[in-house]
């Protein structure tokens, strides 16, 4: 399971300034990167870069660290986009819904979206008949599901998580 980090305690916010934004993008790259490496890139000493990591943890910027890793070296060959609509649109079951998601391991994104549809997840199976027992019995079974599409992924073309160039 990622770190992830504590969030932050106020809602006292910073502007980040081009050696903070050096420093995400060398994290970005290598969240394993020590600090004197990032330091020594971004031509600072050790102090300061570890204030201003520990600052933007801290402030939410930064929000975790994570092991990226290839879901088809790992059995999970199938990706699969979900079209998810709910038949109510009220607080308690939107919220119910989310809660579900949340303890199905197969999803692995969930987003609110407009739309025909409420949300879109992104899911990985190992196989076609993975995904149909996920889809039957566990999707499928959450209370409020109005109407689910799903489009298999043929091919990832780009697949990034770096926000900051």
């Amino acid at each position: 399971m990622p770190k992830v980090l504590k969030k932050a305690e106020s809602t006292v916010s910073f502007s980040l300034d081009a050696k903070d934004l050096a420093i995400l993008k060398l994290l970005q790259h290598n969240a394993r990167a020590t600090v004197k490496e990032i330091a020594d890139q971004v031509h600072l000493s050790t102090t300061p870069v570890h204030e201003r990591i520990k600052r933007m943890e801290e402030s939410g910027v930064i929000k975790q660290y994570a092991t990226l890793v290839d879901h088809t070296k790992v059995k999970k060959g199938l990706m699969v986009i979900c079209y998810v609509s709910l038949k109510q649109h009220d607080k308690i079951a939107g919220g119910k819904f989310i809660k579900r998601i949340q303890e199905m391991h197969e999803v692995i994104e969930c987003y609110n979206i407009s739309g025909e549809f409420d949300f879109m997840l992104k899911v990985v199976a190992e196989s076609m008949d993975d995904y149909y027992h996920f889809h039957v019995n566990k999707l499928s079974q959450a209370e409020n599901i109005g109407h689910v599409q799903s489009v298999f992924v043929m091919g990832v073309i780009k697949q990034t998580h770096v926000l900051v160039h």
